[in-house]
């Protein structure tokens, strides 16, 4: 069986990216074999894309981080065929062959069953960035921020993390503020959730204080960089920052201060090695309370096999808003 897939080559000096046609012998060993129906482009497919982006293990390699789609063969009990199912995490799309492709096959432990509620579209609308985004509501909950205790912010509020954690934290009550670069967004945003809109520059800007006043309870940021470093200073007493993004750099510049004086939080969240019971309990969530309004008809758009040059071309420089999807049937 011949199947289409997006594959990246390096020799040398020699950088490949494009669509070609494989065969099921190129598949790799694994338990679940899987017709893909839609993948998504995530920042880390971008850097997968690209020569230079050094998240790819070995060559060649099938990109997409995530993928949804249904079982054709399983030798695994768990999995049968016809059985929507996603993968995501585990480093595939830069280890193990990922999701830009119409056939894939993984090992058992990479999938988790499709929750009722939930289309294979619809799942890759949430894809790694809306799971990722759903830790991080989860993270702060746990870590005893409520709607109760003030207002929150989402950095990078118009990417894939942000568009989907504006809408899961209204949806729950909280009052949302989102920062963004992109003065055409702000109704984008609004329609989300969000009721106060602040500048990238206002988020990012240096400062010598080690505490500004108070003023989020809570806050997600997929960027990094000089931004955590400003949510850090200007958290209440008892917040809490999810970090899950170095979009803004890998560098925070801050003091100890937050965290002895406010007792602020500084939560880290990593969607590649989350454990498969609480990924598999989170996604039948994601089917329910956290799914986010709004999500085939404001936050995803999509491309096919052929647009994924593009869409790469758009994410890595920030101009995709919400999720980018990537139709394989």
């Amino acid at each position: 069986m011949s199947y289409r897939a997006f594959v990246v080559n390096k020799d040398g000096d020699n950088f490949t990216a494009g669509t070609t046609t494989l065969s099921e012998s190129d598949l790799p060993q694994g338990d679940v074999t899987i017709r893909v129906e839609w993948s998504s482009v995530n920042y880390k497919d971008g850097l997968a894309c690209t020569p230079n982006g050094r998240v790819v293990r070995g060559y060649p390699m099938v990109p997409g981080v995530d993928l949804a789609g249904v079982v054709t063969e399983s030798t695994d009990s768990r999995f049968a065929p016809g059985q929507g199912v996603i993968a995501h995490g585990h480093d595939i799309g830069v280890s193990h062959p990922g999701g830009f492709a119409e056939l894939a096959r993984m090992p058992a432990e990479f999938c988790t069953a499709l929750p009722d509620g939930l289309t294979t579209k619809e799942a890759m609308a949430i894809g790694t960035a809306g799971f990722t985004a759903a830790q991080s509501v989860l993270a702060l909950e746990q870590y005893g921020v409520t709607p109760a205790k003030g207002p929150v912010i989402v950095t990078g509020a118009t990417g894939g993390v942000g568009s989907t954690a504006v809408s899961m934290l209204a949806m729950r009550g909280f009052t949302v503020a989102g920062s963004t670069g992109k003065a055409d967004e702000h109704d984008y945003l609004r329609n989300l959730g969000a009721t106060e809109i602040l500048s990238r520059e206002e988020v990012s800007a240096e400062s010598n204080r080690p505490l500004e006043s108070e003023r989020w309870a809570g806050a997600v940021d997929p960027v990094g960089g000089a931004t955590t470093a400003y949510l850090l200073r200007t958290t209440k007493y008892g917040g809490a920052v999810a970090l899950s993004g170095l979009t803004g750099g890998t560098t925070v510049s801050t003091t100890v201060m937050p965290f002895i004086l406010r007792g602020v939080g500084l939560l880290g969240i990593d969607s590649v090695q989350y454990p498969i019971e609480l990924r598999r309990a989170l996604w039948q969530r994601l089917a329910t309370d956290l799914k986010p309004k709004g999500l085939l008809e404001s936050i995803a758009v999509e491309t096919d096999l052929d647009g994924i040059p593009a869409a790469v071309e758009k994410i890595l420089r920030g101009g995709i808003r919400g999720r980018m999807l990537v139709r394989l049937t």
